[in-house]
């Protein structure tokens, strides 16, 4: 699947594959027939040539990111493959050019999140003698392929690696049923190949040079952060590519993890987690406009839509969109410039040497439960503080400052989950309905702000503002009901959902 061809930016196609391992004297299995595979068509065969990169200590490798120039094939050129999930990868693609030893910039900044300013050199060297076999429906459709690769390997690091292997892949083709790969996995297991350990040939190669992956560390702390560190690299990578939803998911990575520092900073070393937070409140605001640019758009237009035609007046889709695409573009720069900067290198560093050392962050339960227990009563304390206040502009901040305490707390019974099981999930999800009706709250009171100023812009052009002046109008009454259903679902956070010790 194809996301993203102009402009000079990699193509992207989803590839869905396994690997198996077969023994050199054994010929290939037939998959004829196999589930809706009928025919299998004449071999190809190709010469492979490919160059990875990665850093000295191989940090690509260790995240399961594979950079490669490719000579040879049908897709000869520069391959960037992410993971995506099991089976599952996405492989982004510029043709050859430039020097064969530099990386094209638009795929090094892709992992700068990973590389963290290490050069990217060459790392291994790959020569894969292909015979390859589409396989095909009773239409002659190409459901999928078959190669048999005969690879030579040679790898660098501090110790040079060289091997000789045959492996047989299969790769569904866009479009296909992914459930087909099950049934031509037991065709070629009953051919004599069994299922590859390794998710790739470079890795295969390299795994005695590669550091393992980090995996669990018996810390629940340490563990939490660990995969919000992983969830925002993984989310940077999307900003970039500027993929639908990355901002927001980044964002609350970055959320997460500052959360969880103040949270639970009596587990920490307390003036590392203070600066780390401040850092993450930084990026947190760079990417905020980017993101609050998306949710904005996307409410006024549904509004607009949801409006009897009679009472659009003027060109009002058209106005919102020419200033809806100016502030992106700003905001999106701005995000960009944030990722590319030193600092935000720098707070990437100092959080990896925090989650790298998981001894150093005491893993006290009794701790952990009472750092969540402070979170619950100073959301309690944000909901009484605003209840005590008249309905305008006072209490609307009050309201927005009570929904940043239920992400918190939300956010620290995520992180204890490990430890305390079942007994917050009750809790845990009355708080999430309290963040979330105040947070539809607080975005009806700032697109009240942004239909003033598309009903000046419509005036000072001479088109007709009656339709934003009646958007301003509905959010009031909008806004009010979402702030008599949080004081509903309010109730049942304190009402047999909030476990002894979080009193």
């Amino acid at each position: 699947m194809v996301t993203k061809t102009q402009g000079g930016a990699p193509v992207a196609e989803a590839e869905i594959e396994r690997k198996y391992d077969l023994a050199a004297d054994r010929p290939i299995p037939p998959l004829v027939p196999a589930g809706p595979v009928t025919n299998q068509a004449d071999p190809r065969v190709d010469v492979l040539d490919a160059t990875y990169f990665d850093t000295a200590d191989f940090r690509l490798a260790q995240a399961g990111i594979t950079l490669r120039r490719r000579l040879g094939g049908s897709d000869e050129g520069w391959h960037l493959k992410l993971p995506v999930g099991e089976d599952r990868r996405e492989e982004l693609r510029l043709p050859l050019a430039g020097k064969p030893d530099k990386v094209p910039g638009a795929l090094a900044k892709l992992v700068r999140a990973h590389t963290l300013g290490a050069k990217l050199v060459q790392a291994a060297h790959l020569r894969t003698e292909r015979t390859s076999y589409a396989l095909l429906d009773a239409d002659g459709r190409e459901l999928a392929t078959l190669t048999d690769d005969v690879v030579t390997g040679e790898a660098g690091g501090d110790k040079a690696h060289l091997d000789r292997w045959r492996e047989i892949e299969i790769e569904l083709s866009p479009g296909a049923d992914p459930e087909l790969l099950q049934s031509l996995e037991q065709a070629v297991v009953e051919g004599g190949a069994e299922r590859s350990r390794w998710p790739s040939k470079l890795r295969r190669l390299t795994d005695e040079l590669v550091p393992p992956a980090r995996g669990a560390s018996g810390s629940v702390l340490a563990d939490y952060l660990a995969e919000q560190l992983d969830a925002l690299r993984r989310n940077d990578i999307g900003v970039r590519r500027d993929v639908e939803d990355a901002v927001h998911q980044m964002r609350v990575a970055s959320r997460r993890l500052r959360s969880a520092l103040k949270t639970f900073r009596r587990s920490l070393d307390a003036d590392v987690a203070a600066g780390l937070a401040e850092e993450l409140r930084w990026l947190g605001g760079e990417l905020g406009p980017a993101r609050d640019s998306e949710v904005m758009v996307a409410r006024l237009h549904d509004e607009v839509k949801a409006l009897p035609a009679e009472l659009v007046l003027g060109n009002v889709e058209q106005l919102m969109t020419r200033h809806f695409a100016r502030e992106a573009e700003e905001a999106k720069a701005r995000a960009i410039r944030a990722l590319d900067s030193k600092r935000y290198t720098k707070l990437l560093q100092a959080l990896e040497k925090l989650v790298g050392k998981p001894r150093k962050i005491k893993d006290d339960k009794k701790e952990l439960r009472k750092a969540v227990a402070r979170s619950g009563r100073k959301l309690s304390k944000a909901v009484a503080a605003a209840s005590e206040l008249e309905p305008g502009a006072e209490q609307d901040a009050a309201l927005h400052e009570a929904r940043k305490k239920a992400k918190r707390a939300r956010y620290a019974a995520d992180a204890v989950r490990p430890v305390t099981g079942k007994k917050l999930r009750k809790w845990r999800k009355n708080v999430k309905a309290v963040q979330s009706t105040l947070g539809e709250h607080h975005d009806i009171v700032v697109s009240r702000e942004v239909l003033r100023l598309l009903g000046l812009r419509a005036y000072a052009e001479n088109e007709n503002a009656f339709t934003y002046g009646l958007l301003h109008g509905r959010s009031v009454a909008v806004a009010d009901a979402a702030h008599r259903r949080f004081a509903g679902e309010w109730q049942k956070v304190g009402k047999g959902s909030r476990p002894k010790w979080l009193k």
